[in-house]
């Protein structure tokens, strides 16, 4: 399962390091290694954290969700659905920050505006789709969680 204590692995390094090189989960991306990318965002304590500047060291009590945690659930389905259906994923490097941030902001706000969905991705690049098919997608996985159409 993709939620687990890192409470065993106190060490200097970056959280995104010891997900994907230690404990396997690969679905956070290293994009720029800087905080700046949002492609190794993780939910910290319920809030959206660029993994690559946070050192394990600072996370022995914090509950980590990747974005393996928020895949097996049905909100996470719905929004990799939506993904893939509206092109909101291209190279995917920043899909998994991308679903991460759309995730939490879903379960903040569930019919969200543009506003909410430009404030909400704020710290997440992407380079392929412009941001438009992204939102689609997060609008239409808010639509469908809602009773909506599609």
């Amino acid at each position: 399962m993709a939620r687990r204590k890192l409470s065993k692995l106190i060490r200097s390094r970056a959280c995104s390091t010891v997900l994907r090189e230690d404990l396997k989960l690969t679905g956070a991306k290293e994009g720029c290694g800087e905080g700046e990318c949002g492609a190794c965002a993780v939910l910290i304590d319920g809030e959206v954290v660029n993994s690559c500047l946070v050192p394990v060291a600072q996370l022995s009590a914090a509950d980590i969700i990747t974005v393996e945690g928020i895949a097996a659930t049905s909100y996470g389905q719905r929004l990799q659905k939506e993904f893939v259906e509206c092109g909101g994923a291209q190279c995917g490097i920043c899909t998994p920050g991308m679903i991460v941030a759309a995730a939490n902001l879903l379960q903040r706000s569930p019919k969200p505006s543009e506003d909410d969905l430009r404030n909400g991705l704020s710290g997440n690049l992407c380079r392929c789709t412009g941001y438009t098919r992204i939102f689609e997608a997060i609008l239409a996985a808010s639509q469908a969680s809602s009773g909506g159409a599609k």
